[in-house]
């Protein structure tokens, strides 16, 4: 019997930095476990390219990232969600669709890297963070059993991982 396949969106306000980068590395890490996406409440429309360009340098693929609207997961025929986090405090606080699948919802909230002034060592670093700690908790949550545990108990574990 194949593993199940659990469907995982991000979300952001932009859908060019944060939500990228965490649909990214999970569909990278997430052993064929995961099928990430990413989106945005108001996405800018374009993939921040300090974003890809650090995806790319990890190894990682930037194959078929786009900046999208969270709209597109709440349409029929749109896959039925098993866990939704939300990446920025500003689409944690914003009223979303009703997803499909009756997702696990978590706040793994992350500060913008694509808002960072400074010299361009200040901004590759900003992403750099940020990529650190979406990574940390990525890894945290792959390597739970989630076939064993229970809807409840899942969801406090991935609201935790949002803290660490």
């Amino acid at each position: 019997m194949a593993e199940r396949i659990y469907n995982v969106l991000f979300l952001c306000t932009g859908n060019s930095a944060r939500s990228i980068l965490a649909e990214a590395m999970l569909n990278h890490r997430g052993n064929g476990r995961f099928k990430a996406y990413s989106a945005g409440s108001h996405p800018n429309g374009t993939v921040n390219p300090r974003a890809l360009q650090l995806l790319e340098r990890t190894g990682m693929s930037t194959e078929g990232l786009r900046s999208k609207g969270w709209d597109e997961f709440a349409l029929p025929g749109a896959p039925a969600l098993d866990f939704v986090f939300t990446v920025c405090d500003n689409a944690a606080g914003e009223v979303c669709p009703i997803w499909p699948g009756q997702p696990m919802t978590a706040h793994w909230g992350q500060l913008d890297p694509a808002a960072v002034e400074g010299t361009e060592l200040e901004k590759t670093n900003a992403f750099r963070d940020a990529q650190r700690m979406l990574e940390r908790r990525i890894i945290l949550f792959t390597s739970r059993p989630l076939e064993s545990l229970y809807r409840l108990a899942l969801g406090t574990r991935i609201r935790d991982i949002g803290k660490a």
